[in-house]
Formats: C-alpha cells, sequence, structure tokens
C-alpha cells in the first residue's frame, strides 16, 4: 500500500460494516502512518481494482494490524489470509513475533474471523485510551 492507494481504501472501508474510520484515519495521518511502517501494509487489487487492504505497523516490540477488509464479492478466496500473511511475514522479517488488532464488540463477522484463524481473544487486560483534544473522533 502506498499513500496513492489511499481514495480508493477509504472508498472501500467506508462501504463496509463494521470499519469506524475516525480522524486518524485522515490523509496526512495515513501517509505517516505508512512512512513510519514500510512496506507492511497492503492492497489487493483485481481487475484494477483495489478489493481489500490491512494496514500493518509496530511499536519495535509487537505488531498491529488496523483495517483488514475485503469486499464481499472477493471473499473467500484467501485474500484476506494472504494480507495478513504479508504483514506478519514483514515484522518477523524485524524479529516481531507478536501481533495484535482491535476489533468493535459490534464486528460480529470480524471476531469470527479472527477466532477461526487461531488469534487468541483476551481476556486478561482492558484497553484504555486517551485522547488528548477531547474529540471522540480521533
Amino acid at each position: 500500500m502506498t499513500i496513492d492507494d489511499y481514495d480508493d481504501v477509504i472508498a472501500l472501508m467506508k462501504q463496509t460494516p463494521g470499519i469506524s474510520l475516525r480522524d486518524a484515519d485522515s490523509l496526512a495521518a495515513t501517509e505517516r502512518y505508512l512512512q513510519r511502517n514500510p512496506g507492511l501494509s497492503f492492497v489487493a487489487v483485481a481487475s484494477g481494482a483495489v478489493v481489500g487492504c490491512v494496514m500493518c505497523g509496530h511499536d519495535g516490540r509487537r505488531g498491529y494490524l488496523q483495517h483488514l477488509l475485503v469486499q464481499p464479492a472477493h471473499r473467500r478466496a484467501g485474500i484476506a489470509s494472504a494480507l495478513v500473511e504479508r504483514c506478519l511475514a514483514g515484522l518477523a522479517s524485524l524479529g516481531i513475533l507478536k501481533t495484535h488488532i482491535d476489533v468493535l464488540q459490534t464486528n460480529a463477522l470480524a471476531q469470527q474471523y479472527w477466532a477461526g484463524k487461531g488469534w487468541k481473544l483476551r481476556t486478561d487486560i482492558h484497553r484504555y485510551s486517551f485522547t488528548r483534544s477531547g474529540d471522540a473522533n480521533a
């Protein structure tokens, strides 16, 4: 994925139920993210159109996936698994062997997907967030 894919990726996100877009998904923020995590985010293209994407980054110790999605017409073809594997291989090449993804509690389809792929639901931690601006959409 490059910043040139931004418009197509955002359009795909907007048409996908369960995906939450925030101010942090702006063009400028996405460009910073891609520059900070080069070669770790990917798009899937079919017939010249973006049909899937995943964003991947790390903090130096742990990997993080965001926004894995595939258009419904292209699901069940291994695209999501291939996108995730590319991310995990890229992280492993950096020595990062543990990766997390946040899934909204209301996104049952994503929860089913990740559990079916062997990812473990963490019940031993709670995620706390702080937004400096107080803007709930940050």
